[in-house]
């Protein structure tokens, strides 16, 4: 950067942490139990690490950590484990017990109890493990940082003389170089050296290890470039240097008065800070070594390193943000025979996430508990009130912004009212009952901002007319009226008028009559009835499904495995499948929590517009719109008819740059949410209130869409199945990293503006924005894989559909090398950038057989300029650069020594798969 910037990614680890404590570790993988265990955290907070006597040293990566929880969360069956534990304190193992929480993905957590000699070490711990984990930015340290943690775990790894193998270091270099030559450069540097020898940790010092990764990693690129400054010579000078930084490395695109031009103090500040050689500075002179520490160092972060802090403007209205938003959250799996679990509302919370979705039927058993489950699909089921505990754990860890509820609600009103209490009575103060001041649920008011919401919670469900809701919850209070389903049925004229369905009402349903389709599993109904009363219809749909009446209801046990279901069984399963609308007959006081997230039937954009009220939302299925366009096209004709001048090039644009089937999606797009056919009409719908897309019913093996396309419209809550790491959910995670992983990013300024107008659809620059040029050249990689394989990487572009380009670049293979792999393409250049505020680069790395290792999505309006370099493990750098306004990027692809990790990595945007680029 011209300006020197601190990034401040470390928390302070708590120094009980680092002196470590005594604990007795259970391993839930292979039932292993370690007692007296010395458990540290090292002083930067990436790893906790332990050690017993005779034991190996183990290590869990911080990074890898999802929660921290208090208690014993798995049940240890061995009851001599159990006593030894019991008899060791007289207090409980719950309240001694840290349950640590990691795995790679949302869905295949490793629970890790600890347990210590009190409750009070016990609450320390938690407390200070819950302060340094989810550590977002320290995914983004520097390579030279990355190097330094890779050499930390191989000192904590230690044998049982706790001494470091020289296995161990051979097996970090394996993927690219032969075990002689590493037990050469390891005997050149005058450390035991043969295949069964041990080294020192004291001996093995970062300096060593930084001087053998040289050795055996090369740096061919940076050398290149260093000979081409330096003229062959060992040392660059301080003008060759200034002319460097300014015509290579600096962003043109700084304000020339607030990030001045490098100049000879700047650069002897570099110098000072990066080269080794006393004599090089006395001489100011800069060495190769202090070359490649600088373009290795945080100043050469892939992007601006104050993003990954809240640095958006907060104060707007809802609407006007993006929003990180689930579907079916509950659901670790297939959409149909799939398992529920109350983990996943934590695992998504933590990740960053703002709104979850909670599927509500009654309970099936005697005491009538609420259950989420998806129904009629035979999934198993939770109970709503566990998963209200969970998000009340989980909901501000992450994040401070609001979390929204969002409630598909098949409950009868008996247990409405028993949901309503239980999200009053556990969630307290936290949930939101009432419109905050200053923001009256009227027409033309916005809504509240995200910072006047913080740490509040927003129930999303249907609501009853004011006045009705008024009368209903009197009528209640005072005890007058019974929570009855039949209540308001006698009576025709009152609910049609009362409530608006998000999805409209049941066509074999009567909404004016009570609400008797609350039943989640009524294949198990189904299984029970008596052959000779049974309905005919019922008898011909159970003998259609072919499913034995035992199977049915071993898939719904708790611990039912996933994909219990053969292919055909879900096949005639999702055929005889009918959606069930959510019911049209709400309880008062669950209606009365409902405020600035009110679902109504989407009726028109002509009718939000004349109703005007910032607090309706409208929820569509990613198929939606197709109907809409059938049988309204001429509105369709009118809405757009602003855009008829891009038509003859609209399907040659998606043609080139997506998939055939989302063509039908772009149409949507255009034809629905920034159709603004004159530049003096009213603020458009998605500026106005906020809009939600999920995904349609028939993606039953919970795959995504690509929510760009929805985000180029200014749709706020596009709901992903976040169990499922695909190419959706890395740019959704990937996307939402940014401003601090908050879960809210600020829409651009003419997606905001009501008067400003935006075709999402236009090849020409957008008024005000300049288009980009990006160059990304491919250079090299380090640790990609931990197997010597053949890698290739692919560069993509998603944005608007003309900035959008897939698999057109990509680089050569580079056989059996998966150390560092040397690619060295030319440039793969993006022309022409109409919107980079929407655009992101994404990064990927394959081995030669297809199979993802890693990926990494970086913003391209926040891509730092310049030349950088990158090695060791879990780097996460790319380089922007250019000159007269072009950008620029030569890539160094980095990425973590595991593939497994990377390439199942899902927070933070991906994997820990990096770029370095010289």
């Amino acid at each position: 950067m011209t300006k020197q910037f601190e990034f401040n990614w470390r928390i302070p680890v708590p120094e009980p942490l680092q002196t470590g404590g005594v604990f007795d570790c259970w391993d839930e993988e292979c039932g292993a139990f370690e007692p007296n265990c010395l458990v540290k955290v090292d002083e930067y907070g990436f790893f906790i690490y332990w050690k017993s006597d005779g034991r190996e040293g183990q290590v869990l990566e911080c990074s890898q950590v999802n929660d921290i929880r208090l208690g014993m969360v798995l049940k240890i069956n061995d009851p001599k484990v159990l006593a030894e534990l019991q008899e060791k304190s007289e207090q409980s193992l719950d309240t001694r017990t840290v349950t640590i929480c990691s795995g790679l993905d949302l869905v295949n957590i490793t629970y890790t109890p600890m347990v210590s000699r009190d409750a009070e070490t016990a609450k320390t711990w938690f407390e200070g493990l819950r302060k340094i984990t989810l550590n977002t930015k320290a995914n983004n340290v520097c390579p030279m940082t990355q190097l330094k943690k890779h050499w930390m775990k191989l000192c904590f790894m230690v044998n049982p003389s706790g001494k470091i193998p020289v296995r161990s270091i051979t097996r970090t270099f394996a993927s690219g170089k032969t075990e002689k030559m590493i037990m050469t450069c390891l005997k050149e540097l005058g450390l035991p050296s043969g295949k069964f020898d041990e080294i020192e940790p004291s001996a093995f010092t970062f300096d060593k290890f930084y001087e053998l990764y040289h050795k055996i990693c090369p740096r061919s690129d940076i050398e290149e470039l260093f000979k081409e400054l330096s003229g062959d010579r060992a040392f660059i000078t301080v003008p060759k240097l200034i002319d460097f930084f300014n015509e290579r490395q600096r962003d043109p695109r700084l304000n020339e008065i607030l990030f001045p031009f490098y100049d000879r103090s700047r650069i002897m500040s570099i110098i000072q800070t990066y080269e080794q050689h006393p004599e090089y500075v006395t001489k100011e002179w800069f060495s190769m070594d202090g070359f490649c520490r600088y373009l290795m160092s945080d100043e050469n972060a892939p992007v601006f390193l104050d993003r990954l802090d809240i640095y958006m403007d907060m104060d707007q209205p809802l609407p006007h943000y993006f929003i990180n938003s689930s579907h079916n959250t509950y659901l670790t799996g297939r959409q149909f025979g799939g398992r529920s679990s109350v983990e996943m509302y934590r695992q998504v919370l933590l990740a960053g996430c703002r709104c979850v979705e909670l599927d509500c039927w009654d309970g099936r058993n005697e005491d009538q508990e609420p259950i989420i489950t998806h129904g009629k699909a035979m999934c198993t089921d939770i109970l709503f009130k566990d998963a209200i505990q969970a998000i009340k754990e989980t909901a501000f860890v992450t994040s401070e912004y609001p979390v929204i509820l969002s409630f598909e609600n098949h409950c009868s009103k008996l247990q409405q009212y028993k949901m309503s209490k239980y999200c009053e009575d556990i969630l307290g103060d936290l949930l939101l009952k009432k419109p905050v001041e200053g923001c009256p649920l009227e027409p033309a008011v916005p809504l509240p901002s995200p910072n006047m919401l913080k740490r509040k919670i927003l129930i999303k469900n249907k609501r009853l007319k004011p006045e009705v809701e008024k009368h209903q919850l009197e009528l209640f209070q005072k005890g007058i009226s019974e929570i009855q389903d039949n209540e308001l049925g006698e009576d025709p004229n009152i609910l049609p008028a009362n409530v608006d369905g998000e999805e409209g009402p049941l066509n074999d349903l009567d909404p004016t009559g009570p609400n008797t389709d609350t039943e989640a599993h009524p294949e198990l109904v189904i299984g029970k009835t008596d052959s000779s009363n049974s309905d005919p219809d019922i008898e011909a749909k159970k003998s259609s499904l072919k499913i034995s009446n035992k199977k049915m209801e071993d898939m719904l046990k708790d611990d039912a495995p996933e994909g219990s279901l053969t292919a055909d069984e879900e096949q005639m399963l999702l055929h005889s499948y009918h959606y069930t609308s959510a019911t049209t007959n709400i309880h008062p006081y669950l209606s009365a929590m409902v405020n600035y997230a009110q679902p109504v039937k989407f009726q028109g954009f002509d009718v939000a517009e004349e109703r005007n009220l910032h607090f309706h939302m409208s929820s569509f299925n990613e198929n939606t719109g197709l109907g809409y366009l059938k049988t309204q096209a001429i509105e369709f004709v009118k809405a757009i008819a602003g855009y008829h001048q891009h038509s003859s090039c609209f399907e040659t644009i998606l043609c080139d740059s997506l998939p055939v089937f989302e063509v039908v999606k772009w149409s949507l797009i255009k034809s629905i949410w920034w159709a603004t056919p004159t530049l003096n009409s009213e603020p458009s719908y998605n500026k106005r209130q906020n809009s939600r897309i999920y995904p349609k019913g028939g993606r039953v093996d919970s795959s995504n869409f690509l929510p760009q396309i929805f985000w180029n419209a200014g749709c706020q809550m596009v709901a992903l199945n976040f169990q499922t790491p695909d190419l959706a959910m890395q740019l959704n995670q990937g996307k939402f990293e940014y401003n601090s992983n908050c879960g809210y990013l600020l829409k651009p300024d003419f997606m905001r503006r009501p008067d400003r107008t935006f075709d999402p659809f236009s090849e020409s620059p957008v008024d005000g924005v300049i288009a980009a040029h990006c160059s990304v050249q491919v250079v090299s990689g380090q640790f990609l894989s931990d197997k010597k394989i053949g890698t290739y990487v692919e560069v993509d572009m998603y944005g608007l559909p003309t900035d959008t380009i897939r698999r057109e670049f990509r680089t050569r293979v580079v056989p059996n090398n998966g150390l560092n792999p040397v690619y060295n393409e030319e440039p793969f250049v993006f022309r022409k950038v109409v919107l980079p505020e929407l655009a992101v680069l994404r990064i990927a790395v394959y081995e030669e057989t297809g199979k993802l290792i890693g990926q990494r999505i970086l913003p391209l309006d926040g891509l730092q300029a310049g030349a950088g370099a990158g090695g060791g493990a879990d780097t996460r750098v790319v380089r922007p650069g250019g000159a007269s306004g072009d950008r620029g990027a030569r890539v160094d692809e980095g990425a973590c020594p595991a593939a497994e990790r990377a390439a199942g990595e899902v927070n933070g945007g991906g994997s820990p798969a990096a770029a370095c680029g010289t």
